[in-house]
């Protein structure tokens, strides 16, 4: 599994929800700031910042939390 994070500079939330993914393996970082992040959001349909997907290796998703940040445990339980 892989852990996507979609962040922006100016989002409230981000740091504390950037701070919980960090601890985890496979992740995998994206700024909605930056063109790159932008075509990786579209792909899973991100709106909101910020956004927490857990996807299978062949990217398709898994379970999302979109504009909040997640709990740990919700988070351990699906990895």
């Amino acid at each position: 599994m892989t852990v996507k994070f979609f962040w922006k500079q100016d989002c409230p939330k981000c740091p504390l929800a950037k701070a919980k993914v960090s601890t985890m393996e496979n992740v995998e970082y994206f700024s909605l700031d930056e063109p790159g992040g932008l075509a990786e959001a579209a792909f899973y349909s991100i709106m909101a910042t910020p956004s927490v997907v857990i996807s299978k290796p062949d990217g398709s998703e898994v379970v999302a939390f979109r504009g909040d940040v997640p709990p740990n445990e919700v988070l351990r339980e699906w990895l």
